[in-house]
């Protein structure tokens, strides 16, 4: 990349400035021209690789500078840049030989986008593929700066995984690059939306999103049979990317009846989201009903003992009868396995919930330990591994068991993960939890832009440790880190995978329900 050229020619080439300095920042050389005989003089007396292409300039027209160009060396990609859409123009353009056209106004990512297909197009297995992001990458683009929906979130969510999982099988670490970029500026505006509307959720529940509390009473209860069991299998940490590449597997053994999605509650995070759902109730409310149940962060011991306890509560509450049931949490492949081999006696209950902690257990010991760094160094790699697990792991097995059986099977998470690049400065007092996605606590001091700060707990339904605490809530791949050890806690926890905070990739949850084929 460092060694292209590219020429770009353009009557208002002044307005391309920060354009320009985009590109030099990624490490391509640009010589701009004003007119076409200028354009044609620098081709002629340097190595050029790309050229861009005002169709409108004084003098020599973009047309005529085309042909002149092509009689120099006709290799070299040319794209047209037009504010017209008119099709005589176009035709004209296209059969003269340009390998591509733009529609001003053009924006930098755009035209990175075009910079790689053009000049990294021997690494591409499908110009099909790149081209069809070319076209979604403006759609997309454009509609981040709507007011979106939460509904429209969750479709741009999906067509951004979508096509990381579609580049992905190019090993075009290039397109990779603008997709990620394209994500990451999701990820700002996705923040702002959160911020937002996040406290309007919780108090005026008719117009969210399903969040989590929610989610037996809406998802699973409905499948519930006196006369056939219902399984809910909650793979904790599970990202909307990683259940994508998992589901087919599935649906070899299971017909999907159902794949929706849902958003976890803030923090993003096992204590929070997780006893949430099972408990059918928000933070606040469980601390109230639940007071020797329910642990704060500054508490000793475990923060999800009692789902067990809350799952019962909440089925008795809302079903108003008796349900028989059992709930079971595979913290490793032996546990998996016993539960495998009683599961005949699971077949006379209405509901069974199996708990799977692999994935949680997999994001944490990619941050102690670095030979799971180095298995899962990115987001593919960690798509890769949770893929390897599963294909070898009891779970596996069990669903293809309950694939000859008559059973409703529903798979979800509570919270995804998102693998954090940016260290953001807070300081807190030594009560302070530990967790880099979100701090509660009093006295905090932060850079305001980095964080959702909701002043009054109460306010998002959640507990509040003193008359003064709070919370923060990190954004977009930010994670927290104390100035002392600045540096130390920088390089260990940089680029691993985190939750807790606020991220397309820690809210949007999978949720498939599966019947028999």
């Amino acid at each position: 990349m460092q060694d292209t050229t590219i020429l770009w020619a353009d009557d208002e080439i002044d307005f391309l400035k920060p354009h320009i300095l985009f590109l030099n920042e990624k490490g391509y050389t640009i010589k701009t021209a004003t007119n076409g005989a200028d354009a044609v003089d620098i081709f002629k007396n340097n190595n050029i690789d790309l050229v861009f292409l005002d169709e409108n300039m004084p003098g020599m027209t973009g047309l005529e500078t085309l042909t002149e160009i092509k009689n120099i060396n006709a290799d070299v990609p040319i794209v047209m840049i037009t504010k017209s859409e008119e099709e005589h123009l176009m035709e004209d353009a296209i059969g003269s030989k340009i390998d591509d056209y733009l529609i001003k106004p053009v924006n930098p990512k755009q035209i990175l986008l075009t910079i790689k297909k053009l000049t990294e197009n021997k690494r591409l297995v499908t110009a099909k593929t790149t081209m069809a992001y070319q076209q979604d990458f403006r759609t997309l683009g454009m509609s981040l700066n709507d007011n979106l929906s939460y509904q429209e979130w969750v479709d741009v969510y999906k067509k951004l995984i979508y096509w990381e999982l579609e580049l992905e099988k190019l090993e075009d670490a290039g397109m990779h690059d603008i997709l990620t970029l394209q994500k990451a500026e999701a990820n700002t505006q996705f923040s702002k939306f959160i911020e937002k509307n996040y406290l309007k959720w919780i108090k005026e529940q008719d117009s969210a999103p399903m969040l989590s509390h929610q989610l037996f009473k809406k998802k699973v209860f409905p499948q519930l049979n006196p006369t056939s069991p219902t399984f809910f299998i909650l793979i904790d940490n599970l990202r909307y990317d990683q259940y994508r590449i998992i589901h087919p597997i599935i649906s070899e053994y299971f017909r999907l009846e159902e794949e929706d999605t849902y958003f976890s509650i803030l923090p993003t995070a096992t204590q929070y989201a997780r006893n949430a759902i099972f408990a059918g109730l928000m933070p606040l409310d469980m601390e109230k009903r639940f007071p020797e149940m329910w642990q704060n962060d500054e508490d000793e011991g475990g923060k999800n003992l009692f789902e067990e306890q809350f799952l019962a509560d909440q089925l008795k509450r809302t079903l108003r009868r008796d349900c028989k049931f059992s709930y079971h949490k595979i913290l490793n492949i032996d546990e998996g396995r016993a539960l495998n081999d009683s599961i005949s006696n699971l077949m006379q209950n209405e509901l069974n919930v199996v708990v799977y902690n692999f994935v949680d257990m997999l994001s944490h010991a990619r941050t102690d330990m670095q030979m799971i760094r180095e298995l899962a160094s990115g987001d593919a790699a960690y798509r890769s591994l949770t893929l390897s697990w599963f294909e070898h792991s009891p779970l596996f097995d069990l669903l293809k068991f309950l694939a000859q059986k008559q059973v409703k099977v529903v798979i979800t998470t509570d919270h995804g993960t998102i693998r954090v690049k940016n260290p953001s400065k807070i300081i807190g007092d030594r009560n302070t939890n530990t967790n880099l996605r979100y701090k509660q606590g009093k006295n905090l001091n932060y850079n305001a832009k980095e964080v959702f700060h909701i002043r009054n707990p109460h306010d998002a339904m959640l507990p509040k440790l003193h008359v003064s605490s709070s919370f923060v809530f990190a954004k977009e791949d930010k994670y927290f880190v104390y100035p002392n050890n600045f540096n130390h806690f920088v390089n260990f926890y940089n680029e691993t995978f985190q939750h807790g905070g606020i991220s397309m990739e820690e809210m949007i949850v999978p949720i498939a329900t599966y019947g028999p084929r």
